[in-house]
């Protein structure tokens, strides 16, 4: 990123917006039909048991580790990988492969030096668009699961992980097997495209070029091109064939989903007087503001204020970013009576920021500005918990716009800050917005940042 010309604006943030627009940016989400499927998708059902056969390993292994595991960056300290390989009977190679997939899809969340499990573990039996959301995160890492060999250049290997959406169109579109040499003319002319589209005209006299090469040599493409279907095929998005390739339900699916931008959208809010605060909050997720707050007022009418404020405060401490964010929107319906305990909230790193920004409203500061009582730290981690809220339940263009409110500058400032700051779903987040920005030089750098963190590297 240090070697690109500072006027290229690709990798500078621009709009930048208040913080507490990013905080509603889900909430205020446009509500629209989702488009159906095409013909032939199995029913979410049968999605969702594809996807726990996929990641059932991982699942064993993210139950296994319980309350609390050793981790050293972010992968499980030999002691502990010696205790799963003798309590699971795997190998090793299984185990540390099981808790990759682990974290990529949710399952488990690092908090400094231990891992605990996350949300969607505990929604796994019992929710199939939890199960689904996982898959797809652990697809979007496809190339994180199943690294390229450390010889190949970076710069090739990010070419083809761009060039793998236009590779998994022709397969969708195919509706059945279609042969490598395929695949492979497909890749070709994309990375060409690529190459073209990123030709810089120089300004003022030149000497005479030279003729172009490309950056990835022609030999090479074929063993990319083979490492992108195994990696895919790891994810279970695919399978392989001798000389062919064919997405399964799961990949077909997915890869309709991301050309349709779709997400699997929030409950009806029918009914949500009488349920409890995260079901209440779920209904309200596509609510705006001003019915949202009729509903948290109707829902804490029904409740005694004590009662309600500890309800809405447990249902803040849990892995769901939206739920939290949406918590302490129906905390300022709440208004005084909440003060206190969210003046003890605000000792609690995940619930800080939120807490701040509600104490400063509450105190007279105008919303739009209430952000600068947040700290450079605090601010980064609302950013990636806002962030991890959209990649969970919206759509990939909120993702895109969220990147917006940041507070930093720059995207290699921005991908810095957010690395120090240490939030659990820092990978998760950086994944989904590389897979969603439609800016290949942003999209590499955010890409290569969540490899770094993934990884520990620097």
């Amino acid at each position: 990123m240090t070697s690109r010309n500072p006027r290229d604006s690709r990798l500078r943030l621009v709009r930048p917006r208040p913080l507490v627009t990013a905080r509603r940016v889900v909430s205020n989400r446009p509500i629209r039909p989702a488009p159906r499927p095409p013909a032939g998708t199995p029913a979410p059902a049968e999605l969702a048991r594809q996807a726990r056969a996929v990641l059932a390993d991982a699942v064993r292994i993210a139950r296994w580790a319980g309350d609390a595991r050793p981790v050293r960056g972010g992968a499980l300290a030999a002691p502990a990988t010696e205790h799963a390989v003798r309590a699971l009977a795997l190998t090793p190679e299984a185990v540390r492969a099981g808790w990759d997939r682990a974290r990529l899809a949710g399952l488990v969340e690092v908090h400094g030096d231990i891992a605990r499990p996350g949300w969607r573990l505990r929604a796994w039996d019992g929710d199939d668009s939890a199960v689904l959301r996982g898959w797809v995160a652990l697809f979007d890492a496809w190339s994180i699961v199943h690294p390229a060999a450390a010889d190949v250049p970076a710069t090739a290997v990010a070419e083809v992980v761009e060039a793998v959406p236009q590779v998994l169109s022709l397969l969708q579109l195919s509706a059945g097997p279609v042969t490598v040499p395929a695949l492979l003319d497909l890749l070709q002319q994309r990375v060409a495209e690529l190459h073209e589209e990123r030709c810089e005209v120089p300004y003022g006299p030149q000497p005479q070029p030279e003729p172009p090469t490309a950056a990835i040599p022609l030999p090479a493409l074929p063993a990319l091109l083979d490492w992108a279907l195994r990696g895919l095929a790891a994810v279970g998005a695919l399978t392989l064939a001798p000389g062919q390739a064919t997405l399964t339900p799961l990949g077909n699916w997915a890869v309709w989903v991301k050309l349709e931008q779709i997400c699997v959208a929030a409950q009806s809010p029918a009914g949500n007087i009488e349920q409890r605060a995260d079901d209440m909050l779920r209904g309200c997720a596509q609510l705006t503001p001003g019915p949202a707050r009729a509903e948290y007022r109707a829902w804490l009418a029904a409740r005694t204020v004590g009662s309600a404020v500890t309800e809405l405060l447990a249902v803040a401490r849990g892995e769901d970013a939206l739920l939290r964010g949406l918590a302490f929107e129906a905390l300022r319906v709440v208004g005084a009576p909440a003060e206190a305990a969210v003046r003890g909230a605000a000792d609690e790193t995940s619930l800080r920021p939120y807490a701040v920004l509600w104490l400063a409203e509450y105190e007279g500061a105008d919303p739009e500005d209430a952000h600068d009582a947040l700290t450079r730290e605090e601010a980064t981690w609302l950013w990636v918990d806002t962030a991890a809220a959209v990649a969970d339940h919206g759509e990939s263009t909120l993702l895109v716009r969220h990147l917006e409110s940041a507070v930093q500058g720059t995207v290699p400032a921005l991908l810095e800050e957010v690395r120090a700051v240490g939030h659990p779903r820092t990978v998760q987040v950086l994944v989904a917005l590389a897979a969603a920005h439609p800016d290949p030089a942003l999209a590499k750098a955010v890409r290569r940042a969540a490899f770094q963190v993934h990884t520990g590297g620097v």
